[in-house]
């Protein structure tokens, strides 16, 4: 069989099973908030903040955004063009080849299934957190993983049996996409309609108390070392935070449950991403404005900047509690469904066993694997600690979003008059900085999780060698052909 075998674009979606189509553009659009508004927002804004960019954080967040917009145009194209499941999967299998397609289903497995494992785990922190304020202390012993980081040697004992909450999350959000894609969407629209009343509010009553000289300097001096504050600290934390955004890219999972996939799905991709860098934006200005950023360097920098308020802004500290345990919530509800929706697409290809691909005879969804893909993450996010999960989480998407932009190129280049109900603009210059942005910041990464990236890949390579080439449903049919 031909590693390069590529599927017919004309044909993509005709050979596949029909789940319900409950989503419109609204709906996509909150998914796309849901996935994006989580660890970025009530985390990493501090970190950067105190650590890299200074106030100039929100200009990090907006760098950022211009770099992951290249890549949210380039996915908006193929999602016009490809109306099914499989995301970066499916672009690269009709532009590039199977095999190039199998690496970045591997890839989005390993963004995907770490990703909902990491947000599990910060979770289950702000949960526990919020039952103590509430004087209904959660024991220690099942609270957190068995396992901690160490520096210098490594993963060693903690002392506890198992992260419990995180559990408990993993197997709600396991019952909620096995029951179904409208009920799933519905809780979606709940949690990201709530969080972001909240953040609005921190944004409205907190613009009032900002003091102006928090922001002075906007931009510090560099301390001597790059990528410590000064304009290298702007264009590190915008490394830093670009995985903030990430979570858009689970809206091109959603294509077979849209009403109308190749208008829906790119309105959900661009206007996910526009709303959600303006709420960074807005957010980091007044968290900056509220307190010095030297302040901010804590797991709840949120929190603190209105803490450092006084009795005028009290009221909004438990609500920004909530916020941050809805918004974890519904990130790991997108990244989870992600992984399921990859793992269908792949399946239907013949590249996974078909016990991926099957549907629920009354729900219309891919139960089976859900199931097992909840037991998965569940296992992950329960034992591990969550050092361990965000680079190989971080190296999936960058990994993917670099493919989707030369898949553009590629297609460009093969099929230059297929019917595109949206075209990636200023192409190729677009996919072009998209390509370079990606790369540049998975080279940022440190050597430890290009070394688990290689080993994921390896086992990949193993499985497809083994198992994918001779289940291939294109291969097979190439196979009669010739």
């Amino acid at each position: 069989m031909a590693l390069g075998t590529r599927k017919d674009i004309t044909l993509l979606g005709q050979d596949i099973q029909v789940m319900r189509r409950h989503l419109g553009p609204v709906h996509i659009t909150i998914f796309g908030i849901g996935g994006a508004i989580g660890a970025g927002i009530f985390v990493l804004s501090g970190t950067v903040a105190a650590n890299m960019a200074g106030p100039a954080v929100a200009l990090s967040f907006a760098l950022a955004a211009l770099a992951c917009l290249c890549a949210a145009l380039c996915y908006a194209e193929f999602a016009s063009l490809i109306s099914v499941s499989g995301s970066a999967y499916t672009y690269a299998y009709a532009t590039m080849g199977e095999f190039t397609a199998w690496l970045i289903g591997w890839t989005l497995i390993l963004e995907y299934l770490f990703s909902a494992s990491t947000i599990a785990v910060g979770w289950s922190g702000y949960m526990t957190a919020f039952l103590t304020e509430l004087h209904i202390p959660f024991p220690a012993l099942v609270a957190s993983a068995p396992f901690k980081v160490m520096p210098g040697v490594g993963l060693v004992a903690s002392g506890t049996l198992i992260n419990a909450p995180a559990v408990a999350l993993i197997a709600a959000m396991t019952g909620l996409l096995t029951i179904g894609i409208r009920e799933s969407a519905f809780a979606s629209v709940l949690l990201v309609s709530l969080k972001i009343g909240v953040i609005l509010l921190v944004v409205g009553f907190g613009a009032a108390y900002v003091d102006t000289n928090n922001w002075r300097p906007f931009i510090p001096d560099n301390s001597g070392q790059w990528g410590h504050f000064g304009a290298s600290g702007v264009l590190r934390g915008a490394a830093v935070v670009f995985f903030a955004y990430a979570g858009f890219d689970a809206v091109s999972t959603t294509s077979l449950e849209a009403r109308n996939p190749k208008r829906d799905v790119p309105i959900g991709l661009i206007a996910s991403l526009m709303i959600t860098s303006l709420i960074y934006v807005a957010m980091c200005l007044v968290v900056t404005g509220l307190t010095s950023y030297t302040n901010l360097s804590v797991p709840q920098p949120i929190f603190v900047a209105i803490d450092a308020v006084g009795a005028k802004l009290a009221w909004l500290a438990p609500l920004v509690n909530i916020a941050a345990i809805l918004g974890l919530a519904s990130s790991t509800l997108v990244a989870f469904y992600g992984q399921t929706r990859v793992f269908y697409a792949m399946s239907a290809d013949g590249l996974l066993p078909p016990f991926f691909s099957t549907l629920h005879a009354r729900f219309r969804t891919p139960y089976r694997g859900t199931l097992l893909v909840g037991a998965l993450i569940a296992m992950v996010a329960g034992v591990l600690p969550i050092e361990t999960l965000g680079e190989l989480a971080a190296a999936g998407t960058l990994l993917a979003f670099a493919i989707v932009c030369t898949g553009i190129l590629v297609l460009r280049q093969r099929s230059p008059d297929l019917p595109r109900p949206f075209r990636t603009p200023f192409s190729p210059l677009v996919p072009l900085v998209g390509i370079l942005s990606c790369v540049g910041l998975l080279f940022t990464l440190p050597l430890a999780a290009w070394i688990r990236l290689l080993v994921w890949m390896a086992i990949g390579l193993l499985v497809y060698w083994m198992y994918s080439r001779h289940h291939s449903v294109a291969g097979a049919a190439l196979s009669r052909v010739t």
